[in-house]
């Protein structure tokens, strides 16, 4: 239990450490959400590129972790909306808790624990999540929230490409994909470059904690408590136990790609609280107060369920 309070105390301590600074006024929310554009725009991209360039493209892309982190995804998004279906929440709220339900924070909490927990893969497995979660599974959420405005047929298909086109002009999936060509071109990247993209990367693990707690400072906190608590339910344990039944079917099936390290990372990474973006989205709704709870719920919630995951897979 000490070695696994190693991986999530370092963890957690720095979201603290975030928070207290905007309570305390030594930073501004403002402030929080520029460290944020930082890590996204710079570090992040630094980060994935830095990652694979050194690697051969077979060793970068594995295609049992690609499958069972993209299978377990696919199977959450459609749990959680037939769940939230049944509850007969309208199209905006089902939308808006099924995104919360699928898509996980591995820039801003996933790397950070897995540079402790497998700290010679934790690229690699930010670069896959990364590669899934942009072109799959945040676009899929993207569209349900397009069909809860109406916006159907030809504006629908329009509006896909649009998704589609932001995501490519994303700082982080540009380095993914310039660090992959580099990587299947097999081009050598001068040693200067390299310095300076790990002393970029390098940054990335504390800042993006740091920003991630300081970003909880002042959410809006009224909203429908039962919506949010069901919404971090999905995201803390229903994802993480389907990509683990997903992980289970890939290794039955005998795909490679999901190594004992890789089989436990690619349940971590589903098993983190919803991405960043989550109440800036829900905002646009007017959604923001069962985003915030449910956010705030899953993050200090995930202390519990990451401990309780960690000390049973590792």
């Amino acid at each position: 239990m000490v070695a696994i309070l190693g991986i999530t105390f370092p963890i957690y301590g720095a979201i603290g450490i975030g928070y207290w600074l905007v309570r305390a006024g030594w930073f501004s929310a403002a402030d929080m959400g520029l460290l944020g554009k930082f890590v996204l725009n710079i570090a992040m991209p630094a980060l994935l590129f830095r990652a694979l360039p050194t690697r051969d493209f077979a060793q970068v892309f594995q295609q049992g972790y690609v499958l069972a982190y993209l299978g377990g995804g696919l199977a959450t998004i459609t749990v959680a909306y037939l769940w939230f279906a049944l509850k007969r929440l309208d199209p905006a709220r089902r939308a808006l808790a099924v995104m919360g339900s699928s898509c996980p924070n591995s820039g801003f909490v996933g790397y950070p624990v897995m540079l402790l927990a497998f700290p010679d893969i934790a690229g690699i497995v930010l670069a896959l999540n990364m590669l899934v979660e942009n072109i799959v599974l945040i676009p899929i959420c993207l569209v349900l929230i397009d069909f809860a405005k109406g916006q159907t047929g030809a504006g629908l298909s329009a509006r896909l490409g649009a998704i589609l086109l932001g995501v490519l002009r994303r700082p982080m999936v540009i380095g993914l994909l310039a660090g992959l060509a580099v990587s299947v071109l097999g081009i050598p990247v001068p040693d200067p470059f390299v310095g300076l993209l790990s002393m970029l990367a390098d940054s990335a693990a504390a800042l993006s904690l740091i920003a991630i707690g300081g970003a909880l400072v002042g959410l809006p906190l009224r909203g429908n408590k039962s919506l949010a608590a069901q919404i971090a339910i999905g995201k803390l344990v229903l994802h993480p136990a389907l990509v683990a039944l997903a992980a289970v079917l890939v290794s039955l099936v005998g795909l490679p790609g999901l190594t004992d390290d890789l089989h436990i990372a690619v349940i971590l990474s589903s098993a983190m609280p919803m991405f960043g973006i989550y109440v800036v989205l829900a905002q646009e709704q007017g959604l923001e107060g069962a985003a915030s709870i449910a956010m705030l719920a899953a993050t200090s919630g995930a202390f519990i369920t990451l401990n309780a995951l960690m000390l049973w897979l590792i």
